[in-house]
C-alpha cells in the first residue's frame, strides 16, 4: 500500500510540474504583450515564480526517485495556449485585461490543483510533499489575489484605450 500511494503521490507530482512549466511559458509570453506596464511586469514576475514552483517541485520528485514527464509536459504546452485563440482580432489595448482574466483563472485552478496534491501526500503520509503543496498554494492565492487588484483598473484602461481607436 505505502508503495502504491507513492507512485501516485509522484504521478500528482508530474502533473503539477508539468502545469507549472507550462504557466512559466504563458506567463513570459503575457508578459511582452499588450500594453499596460504595470500588468506586463507582473506576468514577467509570475513567470519568475513559476519557474521556482517547478524547481522546487521537481526536486521534491527527484528526492521520490521520480523524474518529470515529457510527455505531460507536451501536453500541457499544447493545451496552454488555447484560450489565447479567442483573442485573435481584439486590440492590443484589450490583450492586458484578457490576460489577466486567464491567468486569474489558472491561479484559482493552481490553488485547487496543490489542494489536491496536499490531500494526496498527507493520505500518503509524505509530510514534505503535503508542506511544498501548501506553501505553493499560497503563493497562488497571492498571485490570485494581485491579479483581482489590477483587473478592474485593466479593464477600464482597456476599455478606454480600444473605444479611442
Amino acid at each position: 500500500m505505502a508503495e502504491k500511494a507513492q507512485e501516485v503521490v509522484k504521478r500528482y507530482l508530474q502533473d503539477v510540474i508539468a502545469a507549472e512549466r507550462n504557466f512559466e511559458d504563458v506567463l513570459a509570453s503575457f508578459s511582452k504583450a499588450g500594453e499596460q506596464a504595470a500588468v506586463q511586469e507582473m506576468f514577467g514576475r509570475f513567470a519568475r515564480k513559476a519557474k521556482t514552483q517547478h524547481e522546487r517541485l521537481t526536486a521534491r520528485l527527484k528526492t521520490l526517485g521520480g523524474s518529470p514527464s515529457a510527455t505531460k509536459s507536451a501536453v500541457a504546452h499544447f493545451l496552454g495556449f488555447a484560450p489565447s485563440v479567442g483573442q485573435i482580432g481584439q486590440e492590443a489595448p484589450e490583450k492586458n485585461t484578457q490576460h489577466l482574466i486567464m491567468v486569474f483563472g489558472a491561479a484559482a485552478a493552481e490553488m485547487a490543483m496543490y489542494e489536491a496534491l496536499s490531500v494526496a501526500a498527507a493520505q500518503a503520509g509524505d509530510e514534505e510533499t503535503e508542506r511544498l503543496a501548501r506553501e505553493l498554494q499560497k503563493e497562488e492565492r497571492q498571485d490570485y489575489d494581485d491579479v483581482w487588484s489590477i483587473l478592474g483598473t485593466s479593464a477600464h484602461e482597456s476599455f478606454r484605450a480600444a473605444a479611442a481607436k
